[in-house]
């Protein structure tokens, strides 16, 4: 069974896809090469739950590749799902995102350590907020 941590980044995948699905409809990209990156796309969402930490690189991949390749969705990639991979797609995120996320990521952790339950949204939008407040 998934964690609510993976299922959160699962649905984020799904909802990638099916930004790629509508890039490709709109006939924006080469067909023939699109499928076959929606393919692998798929075999990491079918892989994922199955071993995440064998996925991380194939993620890491696909999520490069999908700002490289499509670079006019690349605002649109979850920035919570280059963290998730992590690797190279750090690079992708500046300094102070990636400050938020290990953060985030450290509440998380400490949570799980308490058997305290734990909402990534609500951390998130916290610490972006005490973010925000040290900034004025």
């Amino acid at each position: 069974m998934a964690t609510p941590h993976l299922e959160y980044h699962l649905q984020l995948l799904d909802h990638l896809r099916s930004i790629l699905v509508a890039l490709g409809e709109a006939e924006q990209v080469p067909e023939e090469s699109h499928a076959l990156f929606l393919e692998r796309f798929d075999e990491l969402r079918a892989e994922l739950p199955v071993d995440p930490l064998e996925s991380q690189y194939l993620g890491q991949d696909l999520m490069c590749q999908v700002i490289q390749r499509y670079p006019q969705i690349a605002h649109l990639v979850p920035r919570d799902l280059l963290w998730f991979f992590g690797g190279d797609c750090l690079h992708f995120m500046p300094d102070e995102e990636l400050d938020l996320y290990q953060a985030l990521e450290e509440r998380r952790f400490e949570a799980e350590q308490n058997d305290e339950p734990f909402d990534w949204h609500q951390e998130k939008q916290l610490l972006s907020m005490s973010a925000q407040d040290s900034k004025h």
